[in-house]
């Protein structure tokens, strides 16, 4: 205010909001997003059924899928949306577990904030924690190698216990170790894992049990005329991003025929020009065409009949697994390809999968081509089995990768909070009572895993302390049979990296939404801008 006069800087129709407001919430919004996949976490967790617009379900209890699907809008909701994803992209597994750490690192620092400690104290002290989170996670790590069968096969079935999946956990988690196995690489005494090299395809035909991995790639398409050849042995493979058609003029073109036999003149040498695309196939020794594009029906006859198999119309990303897998050069013009381009594999072979034909392309010349063909009664079913496949992958991949590993169950958590609370101490001061917090923030772990295990979250909690206070490092919750016990013994383990990077990514977050003191929710320009942030007007945010 000026002479009495007020001084509007900010545009009509936005609305701001500061302090203790603003912080409460951004907080209560982040909590939401917590609150609502909580009852995931662990082997009895629940699933979620979410419904888009169309009526599409998705049926899952995989976290980062969960938040994807959700329809959030609140900025600082989307912050916690990022936990997840930022999880999934680095790990691929945890990211349930990484947005429960956030929502309680915020619901701890709400308290301290009531208590008029300053939003910037306690970042610091988060900050503390989780570097000494870290190298606590180190001391209590302990070493595996990619020939650890055993133990890597139990990390893949941790990984599964909590999801659909969990029926066939031996299953799948033998398939995810060996697939991983197949496609590491070795440089300079680390492992490095490649998913480029894994192919996986889903059909909703069969039962989860008929799961298995194939040495090869699956094209999910069939050869493109009936008197092909059924199998290809010793195949001689010509990937193609060109068309074997008749190439239509850019421009609108007239034709005039005046005299009728022209028009056979016209169709014959048509015809020709499909035959040398054949002939220069065949020349160069190839009896197995794949191609991006399409194939002229003319052209798969004369293919045919030279008892060349092809298929037409295959995705690009598979296409380069294929040259990848049998070291052909994919190709863009039939007229530049030699016999050098060819690929090779020892069998190119057409099965029935289900109701539908699939090419199978196995013994190919790179060993680390691989393929996992799941199979399930419904699309729903094998696309929460191809989720979970997926997530335990990864956690074998990151096993071999970082070479280290911890127990799950909440063990790791206790641990890691028992450690802090003496850190705190050391540390003293009002970052004393942040790094306290961040240690109960912890504990939310086994306390969300005996809740959605129909236990009682107090007493699981006070018994894995009790194990903890007594140097038993490694004793956690058995949810099946709602008692602590030590982890390694039950088999529940987990790479260092899922616990290392869900604690990291979700301090930041955590971090970060402390430190908003404003928000301004400005009108839209253009108007109409849908909103949905509690108690801020519709319109984009700034």
């Amino acid at each position: 205010m000026i002479g009495g006069q007020p001084i509007f800087v900010l545009r009509e129709g936005t609305k701001r909001e500061s302090g203790r407001d603003a912080m409460q919430e951004n907080i209560d919004a982040a909590k939401a997003i917590a609150t609502s996949i909580r009852s995931t976490l662990g082997p009895r967790g629940m699933d979620k059924m979410l419904v888009d617009s169309l009526g599409d379900i998705v049926i899952t209890n995989d976290g980062v899928t969960i938040l994807k699907e959700m329809d959030v809008e609140h900025p600082a909701a989307k912050m916690m949306v990022e936990v997840s994803k930022t999880q999934d992209s680095y790990v691929g597994d945890g990211t349930t577990t990484a947005v429960v750490i956030a929502g309680a690192l915020l619901d701890q620092a709400q308290t301290l904030i009531n208590q008029n400690v300053h939003a910037t104290v306690i970042t610091e002290g988060y900050k503390m924690a989780a570097a000494e989170a870290s190298k606590v996670l180190d001391e209590i790590s302990k070493k595996v190698k990619i020939n650890d069968e055993e133990l890597l096969v139990k990390m893949a079935k941790t990984s599964l216990n909590s999801k659909s999946a969990s029926v066939e956990e031996d299953l799948l988690g033998g398939i995810s170790y060996e697939a991983i196995k197949n496609i590491a690489e070795e440089r300079d005494g680390k492992y490095y894992v490649d998913f480029d090299n894994l192919m996986i395809v889903k059909k909703h035909s069969g039962e989860i049990g008929e799961t298995k991995l194939i040495d090869g790639i699956i094209l999910d398409k069939e050869k493109v005329h009936p008197n092909m050849p059924k199998i290809v042995k010793d195949a001689r493979i010509a990937l193609l991003d060109a068309a074997l058609e008749i190439k239509k003029p850019e421009f609108d073109t007239n034709l005039q025929i005046s005299d009728p036999k022209m028009i056979q003149k016209f169709l014959t040498q048509e015809e020709d020009l499909l035959k040398e695309m054949v002939e220069k196939v065949k020349s160069i020794g190839a009896n197995v065409v794949i191609t991006q594009k399409g194939i002229d029906d003319m052209a798969q006859h004369y293919l045919a009949r030279e008892g060349i198999y092809a298929v037409r119309r295959v995705k690009k990303s598979d296409v380069d697994k294929l040259a990848k897998a049998t070291s052909a050069t994919i190709i863009s013009s039939l007229e530049e390809i030699t016999p050098s381009d060819l690929g090779f594999a020892s069998t190119v072979e057409e099965r029935k999968v289900g109701d539908d034909y699939m090419t199978f392309i196995t013994g190919s010349k790179n060993p680390k081509a691989i393929s996992i063909l799941i199979k399930a009664g419904t699309e729903h079913v094998a696309d929460e089995i191809e989720r979970s496949i997926t997530d335990s992958l990864h956690v074998v991949a990151a096993a071999v990768e970082d070479g280290a590993y911890v127990t799950g169950g909440g063990s790791a958590s206790e641990e890691i909070a028992f450690r802090l609370r003496s850190y705190a101490s050391k540390v003293g001061g009002r970052q004393q009572l942040a790094i306290e917090k961040f240690a109960d923030a912890l504990e939310d772990i086994p306390r969300a895993l005996a809740e959605n295990a129909g236990l009682d979250p107090i007493d699981m909690l006070i018994q894995i302390r009790s194990a903890h206070a007594q140097g038993k490092k490694t004793f956690g919750l058995n949810v099946f049979t709602g008692s602590v016990e030590d982890m390694e013994k039950t088999g529940v383990i987990e790479p260092i990296r899922v616990g290392k990077q869900a604690i990291e990514a979700a301090t930041e977050a955590a971090v970060m939404i402390l430190r908003i003191d404003d928000v301004i929710a400005t009108k839209s320009s253009k108007g109409g801008a849908p909103g949905g942030m509690g108690g801020m007007p519709p319109g984009g945010y700034e």
